[in-house]
């Protein structure tokens, strides 16, 4: 609660687990590696948001993939743990984060001496993980991409249409007084709140976990954070959306990346209205790929690795299976 550090990882091969500061851009960021053995390979988890960094949360739920990969949670530039004073809102561009991500990874290959990693992102780190696999497709096994995003503009629209629906049809009177009483603008803070709010009541975002166990249970019992962090964590995510959100307005990877030249796993919450599903499915059909697989997680919203954490580690080894 008042020590940053993370468990030791007692295992029969060299394992490893290190919470550490690194210069990533030219700014000090903070990765979490931890795996029972260094010479499994390396899993680089890109967390959503923009500014949702997980390394406070994440571990308690990757302890099985730990035994078969080093995992690797990295609080973003601006984010988490890589938060500072310091930290200037026009730093915080997709370009920079982007540049980050690619450093991370060269990084990691050095440091572990291997050639390629799997690489998993979330949400907005789905955008960084689709676009560093157009980039460097050369570092990279496969891809996994979890809440999938698609268009930005399009997917706002669903997640607003199926919240309305959920409370015309449950007759939520406040909610559709909220939801009826704000104009439908992605580009508005506001906007997003207030939808946000109700979209998690009506089950679009998180079905198959609680926030206590996802958040607030390691505020309290966790390690890699402390409850300064978590105080830091609240204030670095906000600025870290505002800063970031308005330049991704005008994503549309069914134009800018209908190809990549790696696997590509899309991984869909069956509930998921906060990066709605049919719009990654929509994609997953038109994407060029290699090898490219869709898997449905039928009790998950937009977290399914934390909300089928089994499911997800069984389909992360089938692929290892098969491009590790």
């Amino acid at each position: 609660m008042f020590t940053r550090k993370t468990k030791k990882i007692v295992s029969e091969f060299e394992s490893i687990a290190a919470l550490e500061e690194i210069m990533i851009g030219g700014v000090k960021q903070t990765i979490l590696l931890r795996g029972e053995n260094i010479s499994n390979p390396i899993m680089l988890f890109l967390h959503g948001g923009p500014g949702s960094a997980q390394i406070g949360f994440a571990p308690k739920f990757q302890r099985e993939l730990e035994k078969e990969f080093i995992v690797v949670n990295w609080d973003q530039r601006g984010s988490g743990l890589s938060f500072s004073p310091e930290t200037k809102k026009e730093e915080l561009t997709v370009e920079n984060i982007l540049n980050d991500t690619i450093e991370l990874i060269e990084y990691l290959l050095n440091f572990f001496h291997q050639s390629k990693l799997f690489l998993v992102g979330h949400s907005w780190g789905s955008v960084l993980g689709t676009l560093v696999a157009q980039k460097k497709p050369d570092y990279i096994h496969s891809y996994i991409g979890i809440g999938q995003v698609v268009d930005f503009q399009d997917g706002e629209k669903l997640s607003y249409e199926f919240t309305l629906k959920k409370a015309s049809e449950q007759r939520k009177t406040k909610a559709l007084k909220d939801l009826e009483g704000i104009a439908f603008n992605p580009a508005d803070m506001k906007f997003l709140d207030v939808k946000g709010k109700w979209l998690s009541a009506f089950g679009g975002s998180i079905v198959g976990v609680g926030l206590y166990n996802l958040v607030y249970s390691n505020m309290l019992f966790g390690t890699e954070y402390t409850l300064k962090d978590w105080i830091t964590y609240m204030k670095a995510g906000k600025l870290s959306l505002e800063a970031i959100w308005p330049q991704l307005l005008n994503i549309d990877f069914r134009t800018s990346v209908p190809s990549l030249e790696v696997p590509v796993f899309i991984f869909a919450g069956k509930h998921d209205y906060q990066v709605p599903s049919s719009l990654a499915k929509q994609y997953f059909e038109l994407l060029e790929a290699p090898y490219k697989e869709f898997i449905w997680f039928e009790y998950s919203a937009h977290l399914l690795n934390f909300e089928e954490p089994d499911k997800f580690f069984k389909e992360c080894l089938k692929i290892k299976e098969k491009y590790a």
